[in-house]
């Protein structure tokens, strides 16, 4: 099996439980295309051209997810107090709440990596995947 499908399910099962997770908590209205999105978010807002350059979409396609989540709650477009023309993506209450239990899905599922590997060896895949990001990650 090649490296990136190793990759890729590990991720795929991790991205699952998080979506399992959130809807559980009462955030099923969220879609794994509007995840795509939703981490380019940071704290002070966002430009929607970088988070459609981050999430690998066309500014059209980011557009429309950031519709879909500002419409449920999780975003409000806010003006830029840089460029007064532009407007930056923020994170709601809602958001936030959201993003929190994401956080503690990804923290259970390491967990239960970790009593899987061992702790060497999850603190080894940590830094080997940690040093390929620097080729295969442009927003680092």
């Amino acid at each position: 099996m090649n490296v990136g499908l190793l990759l890729f399910l590990p991720y795929r099962a991790m991205e699952t439980r998080v979506f399992e997770g959130l809807a559980a908590a009462g955030f099923d209205d969220v879609t794994r295309a509007q995840g795509r999105v939703f981490p380019g978010i940071v704290p002070e807002g966002s430009r929607l051209t970088d988070l459609a350059e981050q999430a690998g979409v066309p500014k059209q396609t980011a557009g429309f997810l950031v519709d879909q989540l500002e419409s449920s709650g999780y975003v409000e477009r806010v003006p830029d107090p840089a460029d007064g023309r532009a407007r930056l993506v923020r994170i709601t209450e809602r958001g936030a709440r959201s993003v929190a239990a994401s956080s503690k899905i990804v923290a259970e599922v390491e967990s239960e990596w970790t009593a899987h590997l061992g702790a060497g060896r999850m603190a080894q895949l940590r830094a080997i995947l940690t040093d390929l990001r620097e080729l295969t990650d442009p927003w680092r």
